[in-house]
């Protein structure tokens, strides 16, 4: 069905921890915006009431290293923010679906860094954490996963059923409709468990992977269709079986600026003090094009498990064998619409 799975673990050729430069590129590309807003709206003292402890949370970590660097952004500011790094001690506490492999993450942790480290596995559509126990939540390329598929989806004469694709891009307005409802009641899920969580005046930082308004193609979707395709080769090889395909939803969604803007307005708990559109480039070849193998790659290590749980590993690794061999045309589908760079959005949020 396509539930939602961990990020690729271990060092491997596939893993995350090898394969995470554009979620890394897109982290950097707003660290000046990041850092701007939380010293513009973040009051110290307040937020310690006499506490020398300052907790921030990484929502959606994965195995490194990109949540390392985002967390020592967010201690440097604050450092820098206060002026005095010795009254202060820094809890990073890194959460991840049970699955994660906290392993990894672990033993790639920085060894001077200037804070104390702990897991905290569990999904982020729900509480994690005590009341009023965090000062920033930081939430970077994990947002766009859904909590599960919409049922809608996984009912054959349903309206929603969604047949010979696996996405909402290019579907049906039903099967739109279902995903978007689904973002919704989840981002009210996770602002929920948030605004109990966060000390007032804490703030959320969230990074993802977006798209303009009234954009129908994007680097995303251009990806899932190319994808899509290649099934449906199998299919008609006989490589695999066209209810399979059928009864497969990748379970992410791209919110537009005006559909977060709607689901943190509904929640009413959090002041938007900044948010906007950016662009994180793609991996790149040396005349400048993008680099479409890489591109795979890339996706592969953040997909994989999810399309190993229902299709099994062997049809997984032809998918990509077979996306590889067919990378000329995922790149003129890029060259098509124009695509060098992945959309994402960004929002800085304050807890009323």
């Amino acid at each position: 069905m396509g539930q939602p799975s961990p990020m690729n673990g271990g060092d491997g050729i596939y893993s995350y921890t090898k394969n995470s430069s554009l979620q890394r590129n897109g982290a950097s590309v707003v660290n000046d915006a990041m850092k701007e807003a939380l010293i513009d709206n973040l009051d110290i003292k307040k937020l310690l009431s006499g506490s020398t402890t300052f907790t921030i949370a990484d929502l959606g970590c994965s195995v490194g290293p990109n949540t390392f660097m985002a967390m020592q952004t967010i201690i440097e500011t604050v450092v820098e923010h206060k002026g005095s790094e010795g009254l202060l001690e820094f809890q990073v506490l890194f959460n991840d679906q049970i699955g994660n492999d906290f392993n990894t993450l672990f033993a790639s942790l920085p060894h001077r860094r200037n804070y104390f480290a702990a897991a905290v596995p569990g999904s982020f559509y729900g509480r994690l954490f005590p009341s009023s126990s965090i000062h920033i939540a930081y939430s970077s390329y994990a947002l766009q996963w859904l909590s599960k598929l919409p049922e809608e989806l996984q009912v054959k004469d349903s309206p929603a059923w969604n047949a010979g694709k696996i996405h909402y891009m290019g579907a049906s307005d039903a099967v739109v409709k279902a995903y978007t409802n689904q973002f919704d009641e989840d981002m009210g899920i996770f602002l929920g468990a948030r605004a109990e969580e966060l000390v007032p005046g804490g703030m959320i930082v969230v990074v993802i992977p977006s798209v303009p308004e009234g954009c129908v193609e994007h680097g995303t979707s251009i990806v899932g269709s190319f994808l899509e395709s290649i099934f449906m080769d199998m299919v008609n090889e006989g490589v695999v079986e066209q209810e399979e395909v059928d009864s497969f939803n990748f379970p992410s969604v791209s919110p537009s600026m005006k559909d977060m803007r709607r689901v943190v307005e509904k929640n009413g708990c959090f002041e938007i003090v900044r948010m906007e559109l950016g662009e994180a480039e793609l991996p790149s070849n040396g005349d400048g094009e993008v680099d479409a193998e890489r591109v795979l790659v890339l996706y592969r290590a953040a997909s994989e498990k999810t399309f190993a749980n229902h299709f099994g590993n062997d049809i997984v690794d032809q998918l990509f064998a077979r996306a590889i061999q067919k990378k000329l045309k995922y790149t003129q589908n890029l060259h098509s619409f124009g695509v060098k760079t992945s959309t994402q959005l960004f929002a800085a949020l304050k807890r009323k």
